[in-house]
C-alpha cells in the first residue's frame, strides 16, 4: 500500500486541501493519504516557523512519528510544499519514494520575478495589514484560482479555517523569507520526481516548473488554463495526473 504526504503551500494548511485528498484516494484505491502541516500554520501555527525550508523537513518529519505514522512516503508538494518535498527527498531519500512537485519554484532555475510576480506585491503586502478575514480570502481566492467564480463558496469555507487556526503575521513572513532563500540541487533527488504546473499560474510564472524539469530530466505535465492552486481549479485532473503517473521506482528499505 503507497503512502502519500500532502503538503501546503505559504500559510496555508492541511484543512485547505478541501476535497482534494478524497479525489486523490478514489483514483488510487488502496493508498493512504497522510495531511501535515507546516510550522507556523495548523495544528503548528503555535510554533515558530524556521527560516530554512530543511528546519521545515525536521517538522514535519517529527509530526508523522508523532502520530504513529510510518514511512517510506510519496510526497505531493504544493507551492512552498515542493520545496519542501525537494529537500525531504534530498535529504533523507531512504524515506522517499517518489515526488511530485505542484506549481513550485525554487532558486537557482528561476529569477525572483518569475518565482513571484511582483506585479503583487502591493496585494500580497496588504494581506499583512489587514485583520479583514473575507477580503483576505477573497484576494487569496483571486489570486491563486484562474476561475475564481466557480469557487465563491470555499471563501466562507477559507474564514472559518483562519478564525479557527489563524496564521500570526511573523510566521507568515518567516514562511516567505525561508522560501526566498530555498535553494534547490543542480541534481535531481535520487527518487523519481513528477513537475506539475498550471497555465494559467498568475502567481508564480509556470516557467518556473519547466526549468526544474528539464534541469532535473524529469516528467513535466502542464493543464492548459488552472491557477495556482491547482487541486481548487482542476482536483479531479491532477489526482488523475498523479494516478497515471508510472515512474520507475528504485527500492527503498523502511527506517
Amino acid at each position: 500500500m503507497s503512502t502519500w504526504v500532502l503538503l501546503r503551500g505559504l500559510t496555508r494548511e492541511s484543512a485547505h486541501w478541501g476535497d482534494f485528498p478524497a479525489r486523490l484516494a478514489a483514483a488510487m484505491p488502496g493508498a493512504r493519504i497522510v495531511m501535515v502541516d507546516l510550522p507556523g500554520a495548523g495544528v503548528l501555527r503555535q510554533q515558530r516557523c524556521p527560516l530554512t525550508v530543511a528546519a521545515m523537513v525536521d517538522a514535519c518529519r517529527a509530526q508523522l512519528r508523532a502520530a504513529g505514522a510510518t514511512g517510506p512516503w510519496h510526497l505531493l508538494g504544493l507551492s512552498l510544499g515542493g520545496m519542501v518535498a525537494t529537500a525531504w527527498a534530498k535529504a533523507h531519500p531512504e524515506e522517499v519514494v517518489a515526488c511530485v512537485l505542484v506549481n513550485t519554484s525554487m532558486r537557482p532555475f528561476s529569477p525572483p520575478q518569475q518565482r513571484l510576480r511582483w506585479q503583487l506585491l502591493p496585494q500580497l503586502l496588504g494581506l499583512l495589514t489587514t485583520r479583514d478575514g473575507q477580503r483576505i480570502e477573497r484576494t487569496i481566492l483571486r489570486l491563486t484560482s484562474a476561475h475564481p467564480e466557480r469557487h465563491v463558496k470555499v471563501v466562507d469555507t477559507w474564514c472559518a479555517i483562519r478564525a479557527a487556526r489563524p496564521v500570526m503575521v511573523m510566521n507568515a513572513a518567516r514562511q516567505l523569507l525561508a522560501a526566498a532563500r530555498f535553494r534547490g540541487p543542480m541534481q535531481a533527488p535520487a527518487r523519481p520526481v513528477l513537475v506539475v504546473c498550471s497555465a494559467g499560474d498568475g502567481l508564480v510564472d509556470p516557467a518556473c516548473s519547466r526549468r526544474i524539469a528539464a534541469a532535473w530530466h524529469c516528467g513535466v505535465r502542464q493543464h492548459p488554463d488552472a491557477g495556482h492552486d491547482l487541486p481548487l481549479d482542476a482536483g479531479a485532473w491532477l489526482a488523475d495526473c498523479i494516478a497515471q503517473w508510472r515512474p520507475a521506482l528504485p527500492p527503498v528499505t523502511p527506517r
